[in-house]
C-alpha cells in the first residue's frame, strides 16, 4: 500500500493484517474506501465482506488473482476489483491500477442492506419469449457498464429470455477477467453468452462480451451479416475495450434496428457513442440515479441528450422488451 501513498488524492489511513484487525480498524478510522484480498487469514474476504457491510456500508476494492470467487465478493457488495501482480503484470502496474479503482469507489454510492423483516420488492416475470417484433425486424443491442457494473449487468442479462437479438457486451474489467464473466453470465442467464473472439458473426440468442484489453467494435460484411472485431488498439475515452468504440461502431455501421443501454460507472464511457445512435434512430436506455453504484457514464450521458428512457436497475429489462415488441 505504500505506492498509494505516493497519490496525492490519497492517504492511507491504516492497515489490517487480518479480517479482526479491520474489524476493529473500521470503527475507529471510518475510512472512505477499504482495500481487501479475496483470500485473506482466518476467514475469505468473501465471508468478510457479507459481515462486515451491513453494519459498515463503503466502498470496497478488492485485490484478487484469477480466480472467480472475486464475482462472489462483488455479489456481496465489492464495488470494484484489480488483478493481483502475476508474471503477466507488474507491481507498478498494479499500483496504477489499484489507484485508479479507490479513486473510482470513493465516488460509489454503496446502499445498505435491508433490514430483516423489510418488504422485499419481487423481481419482475422472466417472459419465455421476446414476444412478436414489429416487421419481423433484426436488431442488435449493446450494453455499456464499469464501477459496479458487474452485478449491474447480471441484473439485467438474467431477466432477458433466450432469444434475445444479438447483444454485445462492454464491461470493464481486468485482463483475464472477461472469459470468466462471461462464463457465470452464461450459467446464471438464459441466452448463451461468451468471451468474443474477432470475427464472431451476431445472431438472435447470443450475447458476446468484449475481451479485456482489446477495442470490440461491429461491422458488416459485404453479404450483409453483422460480427464484432476484436483488435488491439489505443484506448478510446480513456478505456480499452471501450463502450465509445462499440456505441461509435454501432452508429456507423449497424442498418437494422439497434438499441443502447448504459449502466453505472465513473467517467463518461459510452455517453458520446449512445448520443451518436440515438441521433441514428436508436432506442437508448439509462441506468437512473437512484440505483447506480457510481452514477458517472448513465449521468453524463442523460445530460447530453443521449439517453431516451431512464430507468432503475430492476426496470432496465423491461424497458428493452417493451421497447422491443413496441418496435421502437
Amino acid at each position: 500500500m505504500e505506492g498509494l501513498a505516493k497519490d496525492p488524492r490519497i492517504e492511507v489511513a491504516g492497515y489490517a493484517i487480518n479480517a479482526i484487525d479491520a474489524e476493529n480498524k473500521l470503527k475507529s478510522l471510518n475510512p472512505d474506501v477499504m482495500t481487501c484480498d479475496v483470500q485473506m487469514p482466518g476467514i475469505t474476504g468473501i465471508e468478510f465482506l457479507k459481515k462486515i457491510l451491513p453494519q459498515h456500508p463503503l466502498p470496497v476494492v478488492l485485490a484478487s488473482s484469477l480466480n472467480l470467487r472475486v464475482f462472489d465478493a462483488l455479489h456481496a457488495g465489492a464495488v470494484g476489483f484489480v488483478r493481483k501482480p502475476d508474471g503477466v503484470q507488474s507491481r507498478d502496474e498494479f499500483v496504477r491500477s489499484l489507484t485508479e479503482a479507490v479513486i473510482e469507489a470513493s465516488h460509489a454510492k454503496v446502499r445498505r442492506p435491508a433490514k430483516v423483516g423489510a418488504v422485499a420488492v419481487p423481481e419482475l416475470p422472466v417472459p419465455a419469449t421476446v414476444g412478436p417484433i414489429r416487421g419481423s425486424q433484426q436488431y442488435i443491442i449493446g450494453l455499456g457498464a464499469s464501477t459496479g457494473g458487474t452485478e449491474a449487468t447480471l441484473e439485467v442479462m438474467k431477466r432477458l429470455p433466450a432469444d434475445i437479438p444479438a447483444m454485445v457486451i462492454v464491461q470493464h474489467m481486468p485482463p483475464g477477467f472477461t472469459k470468466m464473466y462471461a462464463e457465470r453470465l452464461d450459467r446464471l442467464c438464459q441466452m448463451e453468452v461468451r468471451e468474443a473472439v474477432n470475427g464472431d458473426k451476431l445472431h438472435k440468442g447470443l450475447a458476446l462480451v468484449a475481451p479485456a484489453d482489446l477495442q470490440c467494435r461491429i461491422n458488416r460484411n459485404p453479404a450483409g451479416e453483422y460480427y464484432v472485431s476484436c483488435t488491439p488498439g489505443e484506448k478510446v475515452s480513456g478505456h480499452r475495450p471501450s463502450v465509445d468504440a462499440l456505441f461509435m461502431s454501432m452508429a456507423e455501421n449497424v442498418h437494422c434496428k439497434m438499441m443502447g443501454i448504459i449502466l453505472t460507472g465513473m467517467g463518461a464511457d459510452g455517453a458520446e457513442g449512445l448520443l451518436r445512435m440515438r441521433r441514428r434512430g436508436a432506442y437508448t436506455i439509462g441506468q437512473d440515479k437512484e440505483s447506480c453504484v457510481v452514477y458517472g457514464m448513465p449521468g453524463v450521458a442523460y445530460e447530453k441528450g443521449a439517453v431516451c428512457e431512464q430507468a432503475s436497475i430492476e426496470r432496465v429489462a423491461g424497458v428493452l422488451l417493451r421497447s422491443l415488441q413496441a418496435g421502437k
